[in-house]
């Protein structure tokens, strides 16, 4: 007879969060101080009930219970208030579309991404990051996150257009999506469309960047088709739209959705990211001195990184990691269930919003002890446990994972490596860390810091002997991998 013990079924905890205003429900709360609010919700249950305006949705507090929302997208399909009103920008392109298109859309873009081809842009990301910083001089202010934008504007648009953008229609895209991003936010925790019908300054600002960005790429799609192919992303669009290639011909407004889809997701949170490293650099100083004792020791001649040297910029790449966990500019997302479903042992109807926070799995103590302190050394090799792996998503997980997850670590990787290499940058007299303002995105908007000459120490000797054994000698399965690789 058999005496295995039979495994014990999970008990979930659900819960409904208290504080619901009339019409408004939490949008409130979620608007002014949404961390806290976030923060609250996990004393509630694993599965909590929320109110978005007049609206009920389900906010998913445990990594395992994500995990089965991201793992079965035909049943937790993309929408909810967050899609809802990124589709009257994005309008049907990879981030919103729903699953049925889903396979099309991202087989299509999926070979511009890939990590064989994201070694093609090192050269690029480095000369643009060179072309931000040159400019800063030392004891002067740097307008760190517009620097940021602009670095990330520059390098998504060569990666999609080439060189269809001047500088000053970069500096307006830039802009653009500043407004847009800001002005969504706000119309998803609140989805009453009456109040933005209204003529408010805000209001009249949001409406013109979202025209101007869409009458932008109209201008770049009608020019290149006059024009002759090039070998970028609108180049594969426009491909095709002819019907040139294996796949069914796209149209020309799949074409343009396509484009103001990567052109969104590649440029604020790049650029909130960058600027979010940058800010807990100087904050921790210890970090910072090992990160710049790696750069003098893998540049010691001092050249831009190349493809060759992501292997070696281990804890480069472990300070990006760590920023993203701590300081995730993606920090809240949307689905929307297809059917009558079961989660967490509650019953959800069709239609229900279900919502899950990157942010609030990152800073989860139980899945990561003091969640508050900034520590790149989590992620060196061999530190992550199964439990931290799997609640890491800031690129999300499963089949809708972030298209371009290698390039972004690529990019932030060279572009921090790059900029590190020569300049330091120091928060001013009386700086007093501030919760970021709440957007679709998240991280210091507003980032002013000085500029600092940086000295170099051309030796390792201020990396740990598990840092420096990393550099000397590589695993080539394991180094240079960011952690978000096996989520």
């Amino acid at each position: 007879m058999s005496r295995a013990v039979p495994e014990q079924k999970r008990v979930w905890r659900t819960g409904t969060a208290p504080g619901i205003f009339p019409l408004l429900g939490h949008g409130i709360a979620f608007y002014r101080r949404p961390l806290a609010f976030l923060n609250s919700l996990p004393a509630h249950g694993d599965l909590v009930e929320i109110r978005l305006g007049p609206q009920r949705a389900w906010m998913v507090c445990h990594p395992e219970l994500v995990h089965e929302v991201l793992m079965d997208p035909h049943t937790f399909d993309k929408g909810g208030p967050l899609y809802d009103r990124l589709g009257k920008l994005m309008g049907d392109g990879l981030v919103t579309c729903r699953q049925a298109t889903h396979r099309n859309k991202r087989a299509l873009l999926q070979p511009g991404f890939r990590p064989s081809h994201v070694v093609h842009y090192t050269d690029l990301v480095t000369e643009e990051a060179e072309s931000v910083c040159e400019t800063w001089q030392t004891g002067r202010t740097v307008p760190v996150t517009e620097a940021m934008t602009t670095l990330t504007t520059r390098v998504i648009s060569r990666v999609l257009l080439s060189d269809s953008l001047d500088d000053t229609t970069t500096a307006e895209v830039r802009e653009c999506l500043t407004d847009v991003v800001r002005g969504l936010f706000v119309r998803t925790v609140v989805p009453v469309d009456a109040l933005f019908r209204l003529p408010t300054p805000a209001n009249r600002r949001y409406r013109r960047a979202l025209s101007r960005l869409h009458a932008i790429i109209d201008a770049v799609i009608a020019e290149r088709r006059r024009g002759p192919d090039r070998d970028d992303v609108l180049g594969t669009l426009l491909t095709a739209a002819r019907g040139d290639g294996e796949m069914a011909a796209i149209t020309d407004q799949e074409v343009h959705d396509h484009l103001i889809t990567l052109l969104l997701t590649g440029v604020e949170t790049q650029a909130l990211a960058l600027a979010g490293t940058f800010s807990l650099l100087a904050r921790h100083p210890a970090a910072e001195r090992r990160l710049h004792a790696e750069l003098d020791s893998v540049l010691a001649d001092g050249r831009r990184p190349g493809p060759d040297d992501l292997p070696h910029l281990v804890y480069t790449r472990c300070v990006v990691s760590e920023t993203l966990r701590h300081s995730s500019p993606g920090w809240l997302f949307t689905r929307v269930t297809t059917r009558e479903t079961e989660l967490a042992g509650c019953r959800l109807p069709e239609g229900a919003a279900v919502l899950y926070s990157p942010y609030l799995l990152h800073h989860d103590p139980s899945s990561f002890p003091d969640p508050e302190r900034f520590d790149p050394d989590r992620w060196l090799p061999g530190q992550p446990t199964a439990g931290q792996r799997r609640a890491m998503m800031p690129f999300s997980a499963g089949n809708r994972k972030c298209l371009g997850d290698e390039f972004a670590m690529v990019e932030a990787t060279l572009a921090l490596a790059t900029i590190a290499r020569r300049r330091r940058l120091r928060h001013l007299p009386g700086y007093v860390d501030q919760k970021p303002r709440p957007g679709i995105t998240m991280g210091p908007r507003s980032l002013v810091m000085t500029c600092e000459p940086r000295s170099r120490m051309h030796s390792a000797a201020s990396l740990t002997p598990r840092a420096a054994a990393a550099q000397r000698t590589p695993d080539s399965r394991t180094a240079g991998d960011h952690i978000v690789d096996n989520t």
